[in-house]
């Protein structure tokens, strides 16, 4: 198991090219076992998530080609297997994305419970619920969910929460009932709508994409000659290089990305006193040297301010001038980071939810252990900041969202290596 060595104090400076979005490549290559034709990906990031799920669609029989950059060719004409497996799926939550597309097309699906990162309750009931409203047959039995259903039947259907990957599975079994789904209170993250459009160019019938009020027109069945598609650019990866650059008071520029979808994580990068300049495809920050403003975030759904850069403002107000209140309300665990920011010099005081953070002069470097894939982002960024070396231990949070995190930092100036335990 590898570590990550980073040696802290460097301004960042350069250009950083952004992959493509592991929560729109995960759903996306789980929509294709929906269609009855070959299918091509563009925009792959190179993550253990996706070798994951690479494996997973294997284990169905489904034929896949990944070349060396990153296109990937998908036939789902071979699957002869309707299982997701418990060890697979237990390292990747993403996993319980196969339920929908597997029982919508082939009437049948036997998917494990899912795991992932241990950040709170994320619990499957609305997936279950969903489609047994859409007339499945299902029992939970031995940690297994096992779905049955001659073909789902449109419905309307008011989710409980607002869920992501509830909203992509019901979305995608919906795609080949009969008659019309209305999925109200639906996810409006980008991502949501990347997984509409690439399942609309397979032949569904959307509509009302990047709303809280999906329409879906049942179709017999999805594929389309030589269909390519490109997964769209990964935000918090974005976000991430963003905040390395405003940690340490640099300058950098990212391609192949876009501003219109990180419009709160910039507004809030502003606030801190970055200079934010963008086009369509790129995003500059400029901190001119100065230390960032500690600012206040409340997480909440899209478009509000991301959870999954939560980690990363609360590294940043760290070192910030002022002190920064940070409100987390969508998973009740996760700020496991913070104490780990504390063993670096970091004055955080928790209460509930919240988390007050008072800026200090400098942080030091210490042994650090990553909990989950965001707060291992979280303490890189604290190394960037800190005094001396920072070891970070369980880097395979961060190998499964992050494409080469220590080799797109190195090119912007940073001193980090993986190191073998």
């Amino acid at each position: 198991m590898d570590k990550l060595l980073i040696t802290g104090g460097t301004t960042l400076n350069g250009e950083v090219r952004i992959s493509g979005a592991k929560n729109a490549a995960l759903p996306i290559l789980a929509a294709t076992l929906l269609s009855e034709t070959p299918v091509s990906i563009g925009n792959i990031p190179h993550l253990k998530d996706i070798t994951t799920t690479i494996e997973l669609l294997g284990r169905m029989g489904v034929q896949m080609v990944l070349d060396e950059t990153m296109n990937m060719e998908v036939d789902t004409r071979t699957i002869n297997n309707y299982q997701a497996p418990y060890e697979l799926v237990k390292t990747m939550r993403a996993s319980i994305l196969v339920l929908g597309p597997l029982l919508a097309r082939f009437g049948e699906a036997y998917v494990s419970l899912p795991g992932g990162c241990a950040i709170g309750s994320r619990p499957v009931d609305i997936h279950i619920d969903g489609l047994i409203k859409m007339g499945a047959d299902i029992s939970v039995e031995g940690g297994y969910i096992h779905a049955k259903a001659k073909r789902l039947k449109g419905c309307r259907l008011v989710l409980e929460l607002i869920t992501v990957t509830g909203t992509e599975n019901l979305l995608m079994a919906a795609t080949l009932a009969s008659g019309t789904t209305i999925i109200e209170n639906a996810a409006k993250e980008p991502e949501v709508s990347d997984l509409a459009y690439f399942l609309n160019k397979m032949g569904a019938k959307i509509s009302g994409i990047g709303t809280d009020v999906l329409t879906i027109e049942g179709v017999e069945k999805l594929g389309v000659d030589n269909l390519h598609y490109e997964i769209m650019p990964d935000r918090i990866e974005t976000g991430t290089y963003l905040i390395a650059a405003a940690i340490t008071g640099g300058k950098v520029r990212l391609k192949d990305t876009r501003p219109d979808i990180l419009d709160a994580v910039l507004a809030k990068l502003v606030e801190a006193g970055a200079e934010i300049t963008s086009g369509e495809n790129w995003i500059e920050l400029d901190m001119h040297g100065k230390k960032p403003k500690a600012v206040s975030v409340r997480t909440a759904p899209y478009p509000a301010f991301p959870t999954d850069m939560q980690a990363q403002f609360t590294a940043m107000n760290t070192v910030a001038d002022g002190v920064g209140i940070i409100t987390e309300t969508i998973f009740e665990n996760r700020y496991m980071h913070i104490q780990e920011m504390q063993r670096m010099g970091a004055d955080i005081r928790l209460e509930s939810n919240t988390a007050i953070c008072t800026g200090v002069a400098k942080l030091t470097g210490a042994p650090v252990m990553a909990t989950d894939l965001r707060a291992s982002a979280g303490l890189v960024l604290a190394a960037l900041a800190a005094d001396g070396d920072t070891l970070v231990d369980r880097i395979y949070h961060i190998d499964r969202g992050y494409d080469h995190i220590e080799e797109k930092l190195s090119q912007i100036g940073a001193t980090i290596r993986r190191v073998p335990c």
